[in-house]
């Protein structure tokens, strides 16, 4: 059973009037919902490809699921990369996942054509699917480049917010203190700042001046407060440093590491802010390349589905390679139904089916397993190779 989160491409060899699929389809889809096959089916021409040789056909049949498998990923990976940009906000990701400007389902049930000038249909299928995956490996290399440079620009900005929004025993203390705190420049005494617990600050109070032998009496004063931490300055003299800093240890009281330089302060402030404009740009430049090279992978994509369906019509139906294709979005509780219409409107292509599954069958106990892979792909009387709906 196909996936219902996936739109289907159904190949059919081309038989007279290409518009004529399309005309005998819809009513029938419109009879499991209203409207349903106006905005869910679109017909579109197969290009034909230079085939090859049988083996070579077979040997891209088997490869294929591996090609699909990275481009499906490659592409999802560029939409986790937007959604995470825009904090998951769905209405902000479909302004922004679009396929030349325009929403997936319009990309694909609106017209939808080969191009043919990037990617010459006189070429071999095996031709264009080496192109196509050049183009996504390319693309795939440059957003992990982008991304990897923009997760290290937020990670270093995360890192210096955390210092400066963390409690008192931990945040940078840059924009906590000022140089009143401090005592001008003295050749014996220095100024300590001192992150109390706040079920300790009477503690704190009452054992300050016995903590070392050499503490100015009176000297604490309460700088800031926090849910967790009162800072206290102190004054002490420099020879006492270390013994008062045991002290403070053993009371459960942290002596930070500070030393006031109205230099250092600004070099702090600047340092943020530098952080800050690299982040924002980085994310800018990030969201639009990875917009870009949305619309550029998706297309890559459907080029690649359309070339998977014609390799497979190919085995399938045989040549001449002329295969025309409709694109169907299963609505939402009707992909069984839809697929049973399917079954019921192309019995006609059964004789043929079953001769090339029994062709296939007699090859496979010939060869002794060799195209197994291919043989327990799910079967049915027509080729249908899904789309994924990569944007939820």
């Amino acid at each position: 059973m196909p996936s219902d989160q996936s739109s289907w491409l159904v190949t059919v060899p081309l038989n007279g009037d290409t518009e004529q699929l399309n005309h005998d389809i819809a009513p029938k889809l419109d009879a499991l919902a209203k409207g349903y096959a106006r905005e869910s089916l679109a017909q579109i021409d197969v290009p034909e490809f230079k085939t090859g040789t049988l083996d070579l056909l077979i040997s891209l049949s088997e490869e294929l699921p591996k090609t699909d498998t990275f481009f499906t990923q490659a592409t999802a990976k560029i939409v986790d990369t937007i959604r995470n940009l825009l904090n998951n906000d769905p209405q902000k990701l479909a302004q922004h996942v679009l396929v030349n400007d325009r929403p997936v389902d319009a990309y694909l049930l609106s017209g939808w054509k080969w191009n043919a000038s990037r990617y010459s249909p006189q070429k071999s299928a095996k031709e264009t699917i080496d192109t196509l995956s050049k183009e996504m490996t390319s693309i795939d290399n440059v957003m992990k480049s982008k991304l990897n440079n923009y997760n290290l620009a937020k990670g270093s900005l995360v890192q210096m917010q955390r210092k400066k929004t963390g409690n008192l025993s931990v945040r940078a203390l840059a924009d906590v203190v000022s140089k009143d705190d401090f005592i001008d420049d003295s050749e014996y005494m220095e100024t300590v700042l001192v992150a109390v617990p706040k079920n300790a600050v009477k503690d704190w109070n009452l054992k300050y001046e016995r903590l070392a032998s050499m503490v100015v009496p009176r000297s604490s004063k309460q700088i800031a407060t926090d849910d967790e931490y009162t800072l206290f300055s102190a004054v002490i003299f420099k020879r006492v440093h270390d013994e008062f800093s045991q002290k403070c240890r053993e009371n459960k009281f942290t002596l930070r590491d500070f030393t006031y330089s109205e230099q250092a302060v600004a070099e702090q402030r600047a340092e943020l802010q530098k952080a800050d404009t690299a982040e924002k740009e980085l994310w800018t430049e990030l969201l639009r390349l990875a917009r870009t090279n949305f619309s550029e992978a998706f297309q890559l994509l459907v080029h690649l589905k359309v070339v998977s369906a014609f390799v497979e019509s190919v085995l399938r139906y045989g040549l001449p390679a002329r295969y025309t294709a409709l694109i169907i979005k299963p609505q939402p509780k009707l992909s069984s139904k839809t697929l049973g219409l399917l079954t019921s409107h192309f019995a006609y292509l059964k004789p043929a089916s079953e001769k090339s599954r029994k062709g296939k069958e007699t090859d496979a106990t010939e060869i002794a397993g060799e195209y197994q892979a291919i043989m327990e792909q799910e079967y049915y009387d027509f080729v249908l190779v899904e789309i994924p709906w990569i944007v939820l």
